[in-house]
């Protein structure tokens, strides 16, 4: 596709393009002749300002990592660099850890897990925003292990190299632990977003819940124990009878369906 041809565009779009790159990076680029300076400052500050208050209230922790100074450094060059892909402003944060994940440059002396850790500020975000579901099909009383346990689509499973629910001003680690952290982030019965630690074979349940979506939860377990390799079918069913029914309590399972057996 041919790139548009600048020097046949309309003098008003001209003229928005000089605008929109003066609010984003006033010291490069020279605002439109005959805009009085107190109506450009106004217009520079209302924008930035907008940017910088959603981020703040979008990225609790990460602000607090980082001074004033600091942070509105940060913002300005997310403002000034980042070319967003989506109008909407409930997008902003997803542009933001895009924005760090991608381009960002960090500066001297910067921690090295700001990238994970916006982006699993921005899931607690997208989980307290998201539609709550509906059971379709489901029963709320059931066993999940001889029924098929129906896992509500509000939440995530997340893996990352730093512990990013426990980083904050007190702890700022400087080395990754030598083993992948497992998150299970969710919005339970009580609408609210919380976390809970998982290890890989929790994990590897979850998505087998997902990928096989009519399954019980024996069979899906005994697919968990063929994977892994587990000695103990009788230990494996018992924490995932444990795990399962706590799952069930914090509003990730919904409900239950029938469905096939593990034999």
């Amino acid at each position: 596709m041919a790139a548009p041809d600048r020097d046949r565009e309309p003098e008003f779009q001209r003229i928005q393009r000089r605008f929109a790159a003066h609010l984003r990076d006033p010291d490069r680029h020279p605002a439109p002749e005959g805009i009085e300076e107190r109506r450009l400052a106004v217009y520079r500050n209302l924008f930035f300002n907008n940017i910088n208050g959603f981020l703040e209230k979008g990225f609790p922790v990460l602000r607090a990592l980082h001074d004033e100074p600091a942070w509105r450094r940060l913002v300005r060059t997310f403002f000034e660099a980042h070319t967003s892909r989506s109008p909407y402003f409930l997008e902003i944060g997803a542009e933001f850890v895009t924005f760090l994940a991608e381009e960002y440059r960090p500066e001297e002396g910067a921690p090295p897990f700001l990238a994970e850790l916006a982006h699993y500020e921005w899931m607690e975000v997208v989980l307290e925003t998201a539609d709550a579901p509906a059971l379709d099909g489901t029963t709320v009383d059931g066993d999940p292990l001889s029924g098929v346990p129906c896992l509500s689509p509000l939440h995530a499973v997340l893996q990352y190299r730093w512990p990013v629910h426990r980083i904050g001003p007190e702890h700022r680690p400087t080395e990754p632990p030598p083993r992948p952290v497992w998150l299970l982030i969710y919005r339970g019965a009580d609408e609210r977003v919380a976390f809970m630690e998982i290890n890989a074979a929790t994990a590897r349940l979850l998505a087998l819940i997902g990928e096989h979506p009519t399954d019980s939860g024996e069979r899906l377990l005994a697919r968990l124990g063929e994977e892994i390799g587990h000695p103990d079918p009788a230990a494996l069913r018992a924490f995932g009878a444990d795990l399962l029914a706590g799952l069930r309590q914090r509003g990730l399972i919904l409900g239950i369906r029938e469905g096939r057996s593990a034999n």
